[in-house]
């Protein structure tokens, strides 16, 4: 089974907005946000998604890629 790539560091670095300005726009905590870039986490709400989506006038497919190769991580 592939595994979901989260490309938020990407996006953000193209945007050239840091983690402490999204947080902000977005509402959400560093810790948690800096958890998401770093594919630490195994779900998304689909409101923040959002929420990160419009702060970064991005679509969620420029977020989120699904690698059908790679194996997941137990």
């Amino acid at each position: 089974m592939g595994k979901i790539i989260i490309r938020l560091d990407r996006v953000m670095a193209d945007r050239k907005m840091s983690l402490n300005a999204l947080s902000e726009q977005v509402g959400i905590s560093n810790v948690n946000l800096s958890k998401l870039k770093n594919g630490k986490v195994s779900a998304v709400r689909l409101s923040t998604l959002g929420a990160i989506c419009e702060a970064l006038h991005c679509q969620p497919g420029d977020i989120l890629e699904y690698d059908p190769a790679a194996d997941e991580e137990p």
